[in-house]
């Protein structure tokens, strides 16, 4: 793989916010905040302590979702104005992420599981996704490793149904394999992506039929 420099890595999609500066896979500096989904108000002062010191960047990577409507916009705004100086700018999406943590599997296929809450999940399956029930999971074709916030139920339900499925490590997407991610696209190994928020569902909030104004005074 050719040298491409460094990248400065944000993620903020699910309950833990992450920024990471990486060279040709080496981690240079590293901040991670967890908690609640909500948190990427720290993701810039983050940004400023990697960077602190004069250190610069080539390319930015964001993770683009599935994931938190908040964090998932706060993220990609940062990040695209953190490109304004001309570097490049990279969309990596969750399941990207959590594959480049879960690392050899063995020959299994990976499914990605992010929890969407009300009992479902959004599901990942080579870059297909889809938002289904925890009762309506479709049968694996195959052993199957399961990677994700809501990997352990998952797991759990396709093990009690008989499946081969082997549970991984990879919970929260981070930021120093957003960074991983995005050598891959950056390399043309991988499609170029929209760097825009991923949504699967369509949002909740609907604008008045109206509008969001009043109509204007004759």
């Amino acid at each position: 793989m050719r040298r491409t420099g460094r990248i400065l890595a944000l993620d903020a999609a699910l309950a833990c916010c992450s920024v990471a500066l990486v060279e040709d896979g080496v981690v240079l500096a590293e901040r991670t905040a967890r908690g609640g989904r909500g948190q990427s108000a720290v993701l810039a002062p983050m940004v400023a302590e990697v960077l602190a010191g004069g250190r610069g960047f080539d390319a930015v990577a964001v993770t683009i979702g599935p994931g938190s409507f908040t964090g998932l916009r706060s993220a990609i705004s940062l990040a695209h104005g953190l490109a304004t100086n001309g570097a490049a700018l990279i969309a990596v999406t969750v399941a990207e992420a959590l594959a480049e943590a879960a690392g050899d599997l063995a020959g299994r296929s990976l499914w990605t599981v992010i929890d969407s809450r009300r009992d479902r999940v959004f599901l990942d399956i080579a870059g297909t996704i889809q938002a289904i029930a925890l009762d309506d999971l479709p049968p694996p074709d195959g052993p199957v490793a399961v990677a994700g916030d809501a990997a352990i139920a998952v797991a759990a339900g396709l093990a009690a149904r008989g499946y081969d499925v082997r549970l991984t490590d990879a919970r929260l997407p981070q930021a120093r394999h957003v960074a991983n991610a995005a050598l891959h696209r950056l390399s043309g190994a991988w499609p170029t992506l929209e760097v825009q928020p991923l949504y699967v569902d369509p949002p909740e909030a609907r604008l008045p039929a109206g509008g969001l104004r009043p109509a204007p005074l004759p």
